[in-house]
């Protein structure tokens, strides 16, 4: 199973802290997570302007400190790392299938992504442990590349920089390569 993801964090630096991640999967499930326990002395300007302005769940209640809300096929998470990462093995069981993940430019995502679980050798054991690159793959079949969500193909009325969103782009993107 495929599973389509994106991180926003505190700036492109090595001891940066997740803000928000979303996955989606191939059969459309998705899980979002906000952190309350990000660095926000890391947070810059432009994170400031981008980032926190897309926030989903922080309009729904700023002083409750975790919560979860799931549906049929949506899971929306608010709180510290270590719940999260409770919340989110959750949903990754759900699957019952090697799960490959595919970003666009990974890098930090995945690092983030293995220290939400204590490190790279701690992700569930469904996790294939290799990142999938969507824009090296573009690149490799030809295309032009670029940021995938700056392309013609978007989900509408997506917002860059919303973690979820991007995840979702990610995906439309994967489908139509």
């Amino acid at each position: 199973m495929n599973i389509f993801f994106d991180t926003e964090f505190t700036g492109l630096h090595q001891r940066t802290t997740l803000i928000s991640i979303g996955l989606v999967s191939e059969d459309n499930c998705t899980f979002y997570a906000e952190f309350t326990d990000y660095n926000p002395s890391q947070v810059t300007d432009w994170v400031e302007e981008h980032v926190l302005k897309n926030l989903t769940t922080q309009i729904l209640d700023e002083y409750q400190k975790s919560y979860i809300m799931v549906n049929d096929n949506d899971t929306i998470v608010r709180g510290d790392s270590q719940y999260i990462a409770g919340a989110l093995t959750s949903w990754l069981m759900q699957f019952n299938d090697t799960l490959y993940f595919w970003g666009d430019c990974p890098a930090y995502d995945w690092v983030l992504f293995c220290e939400l679980f204590g490190g790279a050798q701690y992700i569930p054991d469904d996790v294939y442990y290799i990142p999938f690159d969507l824009s090296t793959y573009r690149l490799a079949r030809g295309y032009i590349v670029g940021s995938p969500r700056k392309e013609s193909v978007k989900v509408p009325d997506s917002v860059q920089h919303n973690a979820l969103d991007d995840a979702r782009n990610v995906y439309a993107l994967w489908c139509n390569t």
